[in-house]
């Protein structure tokens, strides 16, 4: 791939300060020349899917960056934000301090097994699929609106969060 790609991150936390993690973390993850912040979700809190059934609430949202990096080494940066915060990959879909999903890259597309994208669950997760409406109302996920897509899930986990993102906003 050559010149810069739109790239929509799924971003989450359940563990410590959420908050400021997400807050960091968003930081974090444009602190490079490299990659570009466009714009910035409403934070939800949602219920938990999957994993452990103990675990705490999440705080989610999602972001579009503009990056000139090649896929895997997008993924080396969204994975080096998370190992900053000190994510463990100990439970499949456990608490955690924070989780950076890649949701689209462009018009790329994979099926490996360390990237597949768009990312696999996504046209299922209320808690990826609000948000993002709320960001982009015209958003297209393999080929359909985001916001038709969030009509196909179960919203009753999500609610918003009384924090704000929006000085992030360009």
């Amino acid at each position: 791939m050559t010149g810069r790609v739109r790239a929509v991150l799924a971003l989450g936390s359940n563990l410590g300060d959420s908050h400021g993690t997400l807050s960091l973390a968003v930081a974090d993850l444009v602190d490079s020349s490299r990659v570009r912040l466009r714009e910035v979700s409403p934070v939800v809190r949602s219920s938990p899917v999957g994993g452990p059934a103990d675990q705490p609430e999440y705080l989610n949202m999602v972001i579009e960056v503009e990056t000139d990096l090649e896929p895997y080494e997008f993924l080396a940066h969204c994975q080096a934000v998370e190992n900053e915060h000190h994510r463990t990959r100990d439970v499949r879909w456990g608490p955690r301090t924070i989780d950076i999903d890649i949701i689209t890259f462009g018009d790329y597309t994979s099926d490996d097994e360390r990237l597949t994208i768009p990312h696999p669950r996504a046209a299922e997760r209320a808690f990826v699929l609000q948000p993002w409406a709320w960001m982009d109302s015209t958003a297209r996920l393999d080929g359909r609106l985001v916001t038709e897509l969030v009509g196909e899930t179960d919203l009753a986990g999500i609610r918003p969060y009384e924090g704000s993102y929006t000085q992030w906003v360009p």
